[in-house]
C-alpha cells in the first residue's frame, strides 16, 4: 500500500512539473523596440511580448502581463497624463494632440498602492512610441 502513495506523490510531481509551476517570469522583451505612431493604421501599435521562465532559456509569446505607460526604470505613471496610453492587450496609441516620445511597459510584480503615484514592475520590458 505505501508503494501507491509514493507512485502518486511522484505522478503529482510530474503532473506540477509540466504544468510550469514553480516557474517565474524571468525577461520580457516589447516588439517593436520602437515606433513612430504616424506609420502605422490609425495610430494604433501593436506591441507584442515575449519572455523567459526562470529554469528555461526558451522565449515563449507572454499574456497576461501588465501594460502601462511609464518610466524605463519599470515605473508606471500612475494617474499622470502622458503623451499616449495603451490597453491590457499592448496596443498603443497617442493622446489627440500630443506629441513626444512614452515608454511602453510590461511586465509582472508589484501593485499600486496609491493610483496616482503608479508603481514599479520587478520583471518588464519597455518599448518607445513617438507622437507626432
Amino acid at each position: 500500500m505505501p508503494w501507491k502513495v509514493g507512485l502518486w506523490a511522484v505522478i503529482a510531481v510530474v503532473v506540477l512539473a509540466g504544468l510550469g509551476c514553480g516557474s517565474h517570469l524571468s525577461s520580457v522583451n516589447l516588439k517593436p523596440g520602437v515606433a513612430d505612431a504616424k506609420n502605422f493604421p490609425n495610430g494604433q501599435v501593436q506591441f507584442i511580448a515575449t519572455g523567459t521562465y526562470s529554469g528555461s532559456s526558451k522565449v515563449v509569446p507572454l499574456t497576461n502581463l501588465t501594460w502601462c505607460v511609464g518610466a524605463t526604470n519599470g515605473g508606471c505613471k500612475g494617474n499622470v497624463i502622458s503623451v499616449a496610453s495603451v490597453s491590457s492587450s499592448g496596443v498603443a496609441q497617442c493622446l489627440p494632440g500630443a506629441t513626444g516620445t512614452a515608454t511602453i511597459l510590461a511586465g509582472s510584480g508589484g501593485h499600486a498602492t496609491n493610483p496616482d503615484r503608479g508603481f514599479n514592475m520587478s520583471v518588464f520590458g519597455s518599448a518607445q512610441i513617438t507622437c507626432p
